[in-house]
């Protein structure tokens, strides 16, 4: 049963303006340490702005974050990073809900594999197309959409609704990160990542690495005065699929569905500057899955371990042993406490705005900004529109049904964290 101010606000909703805000943010391409990047946050300042939010914009110290021993690390270049926090200004003495998202998305990659430009988004139908549309700038477009609705219908909260974007999620959460350390917190958050209609409770975690591998260079005619870097790393990616076989046992029953809840993935692989040079020199980087609970120190030790095991076993690499180093992002596990009441409102506030049941609960094997919140001490979870399957691919999509039910399941969360006078 829904009060009259749930129905009210819920009747608010604007959703020709929020399919348009939907386009706006698409439009706008703000990858990842880009200067449309920080663009998108201060059109984003305004629109906090205009719905009445206490807004708090500004420029994070990037050397001071950088030499944090919790820093999570960084891979894209950037020159600046834009904090941005909309408080709603009627608080008394209830509690305060996050509403967080990041505004950066990844390239597009190749442009020749998309229909069309990916950022001037396209619809077809219910589906909007372009780079961001689900991860995660729908999940933005309904959280700007709630909270314009509990404004339209005049609800007065008793506690207060922070809106946290941030810069930098997609290569380690430096947004999430300077955000916390400047002191915004809240009771709870949640974070509109595509979620596919479900709760995601609980995410692994992924740790950046790079192998570098030495070899002997010689002129390819006389291969074999030298050792090919290649060959030498061939028994260390044998390796490292063993170990992602290993560290894949009795998986959390929150991740039980996937195939391979925590991956260990090498991405890149760089060797040789010449064709007819023997390689000298071969650098791999990859990701490596952290385990729900795990300390990622002891995840890197296990990955250093392995290649110290093989490079012991090896002719060549006993004597000229392979290096590990750990650049990038840095993504602990994280999740939401056992049995805390979060999960309930979210999964109710759904089912009481689809007419449906209560959606189920999950955990991700990507890492997100959920475990700088969680090691906060704020209780966490992700809900939002969209499905990460499609996200960072030329298939990138959302449905705008589902845009929609988020916004509504977002308003009557609020209302029920938060509660009203």
């Amino acid at each position: 049963m829904l009060t009259d101010e749930e129905g009210a606000a819920l009747a608010a909703i604007d959703e020709a303006a929020l399919g348009r805000t939907l386009l706006e943010l698409i439009a706008v391409p703000s990858v990842t340490g880009s200067a449309a990047e920080s663009e998108l946050q201060h059109q984003l300042a305004g629109r906090l702005e205009w719905l009445g939010l206490e807004t708090d914009l500004w420029s994070m110290d990037l050397p001071a974050l950088r030499a944090h021993p919790d820093f999570p690390g960084t891979e894209a270049p950037r020159e600046e990073a834009w904090g941005l926090v909309g408080t709603t200004p009627d608080g008394g003495d209830g509690p305060t809900l996050i509403l967080q998202g990041h505004v950066d998305v990844v390239p597009p990659g190749d442009l020749a594999a998309w229909d069309g430009d990916p950022f001037v988004p396209r619809v077809t139908g219910d589906l909007v197309h372009g780079r961001g549309a689900c991860d995660m700038k729908a999940g933005l477009a309904a959280h700007l959409a709630a909270l314009d609705a509990i404004r339209a219908a005049g609800t007065r909260l008793r506690g207060r609704v922070a809106v946290h974007c941030v810069v930098g999620e997609e290569d380690g959460g430096l947004g999430a990160f300077g955000t916390l350390r400047r002191g915004h917190r809240g009771d709870a958050c949640v974070i509109a990542e595509p979620t596919a209609g479900t709760l995601i409770t609980a995410n692994a975690g992924a740790l950046t690495f790079r192998i570098t591998v030495p070899g002997r260079a010689a002129h390819g005619s006389s291969r074999e005065l030298g050792v090919s870097a290649v060959d030498a790393y061939l028994p260390l990616h044998q390796a490292l699929a063993a170990l992602e076989t290993e560290r894949n046992r009795d998986p959390s029953p929150l991740l039980a569905e996937y195939p391979i809840p925590y991956g260990l993935s090498v991405g890149t692989v760089r060797a040789g500057d010449w064709a007819s040079s023997v390689p000298d020199l071969l650098v791999a980087e990859g990701r490596l899955g952290v385990r729900l609970g795990e300390d990622p120190a002891d995840a890197r030790a296990a990955l250093e371990r392995c290649v110290a095991e093989t490079c012991a076993a090896d002719p060549w690499l006993r004597d000229h042993p392979a290096t590990v180093s750990w650049p990038g992002g840095q993504f602990a596990s994280g999740r939401l406490p056992e049995g805390h009441v979060l999960a309930d409102v979210t999964g109710a506030a759904h089912a009481d705005a689809t007419g449906g049941p209560r959606p189920r609960r999950r955990g991700a094997t990507y890492g997100s900004d959920l475990r700088l919140y969680t090691g906060a001490g704020i209780p966490t979870l992700q809900y939002g529109p969209g499905d990460i399957a499609v996200a960072h691919s030329e298939r990138e999509h959302v449905s705008m049904r589902e845009v929609v039910t988020a916004a509504r399941t977002l308003v009557l969360t609020v209302l029920r964290t938060v509660g009203t006078k």
